[in-house]
Formats: structure tokens, C-alpha cells, sequence
């Protein structure tokens, strides 16, 4: 991955009122170290659709996916399902594990994916970023 240096500013943001916050430049951070501890397994994919928008991950978002890290419960993944990659949260459940989407459309349905032919665990999202296009 290459290395992403921005420019950091030591002050908080006001996301109501404006704050007279103090505006100095405080160094450079590498996004790219920030965001991705693990360069030699870290991938980013573009989100597409949208089951998982209470997760706060939205149709067109750019996950990071971690493939050194072993999915735990809870864990938002990327798994391979039916030779399709997919983003839901991984739950475990004593010997049983689910794949759950996060939306209020009730079209989207958990899956169960103990034991299921065709489904392996790609990588762990760590982060995503939404991109504002003007």
C-alpha cells in the first residue's frame, strides 16, 4: 500500500455551531498507517448495495478488509458465499454461525452458514470510507 501522507490539525471540529477552535497545523499523519496495520493482507472493495446501512456502511463506501485477522462474533466480514463475496456481520451462536445483514428492509434475511458448502470467511472490515462526490 502506498503511503498516504495528510496533513494533521490539532483541533476538534463543531459538527453544530462553530467553535473558535485553535487552527495550526499539528504534523502529517499517513492514513495509510492508520488505516491499515497489516499492508501485506489489507484490501479495499467498493460496497455495493444496501444491507448494511445500520452498520453505518452504505452503497458505494470503500471497506478495508483485513485477511490476517480470524473473524470473531460480531465482526463485520467479507465471505465468499456461493462463489459471490458479500458483507454482512458474522454471529456465532454456540456451534452455529450466521451471516446478518444490518437494515430495516425486511427483504434482506439472515443466512446460516454453519457447515454450508461454499462459504468461507474472506477477511474482517476494520474500516470503511465514504467518499462525497461533488
Amino acid at each position: 500500500m502506498t503511503s498516504c501522507p495528510v496533513v494533521a490539525v490539532e483541533a476538534v471540529v463543531s459538527a453544530g455551531f462553530p467553535s473558535p477552535a485553535a487552527d495550526y497545523v499539528e504534523g502529517r499523519i499517513d492514513l495509510a498507517e492508520v488505516l491499515v496495520p497489516h499492508p501485506s493482507a489489507t484490501f479495499t472493495l467498493r460496497v455495493a448495495g444496501h444491507s448494511m446501512t445500520r452498520a453505518g456502511i452504505h452503497d458505494g463506501d470503500l471497506a478495508i478488509v483485513d485477511r490476517s485477522l480470524t473473524a470473531r462474533h460480531d465482526d463485520v466480514v467479507v465471505a465468499v458465499l456461493d462463489g459471490e463475496l458479500v458483507c454482512k456481520r458474522l454471529l456465532i451462536r454456540g456451534r452455529r454461525m450466521y451471516l446478518m445483514p444490518e437494515t430495516d428492509d425486511p427483504s434482506y434475511r439472515p443466512t446460516e452458514v454453519t457447515d454450508r458448502p461454499g462459504f468461507e470467511v474472506w477477511g474482517v472490515v476494520t474500516s470503511t470510507v465514504r467518499l462525497h462526490r461533488r
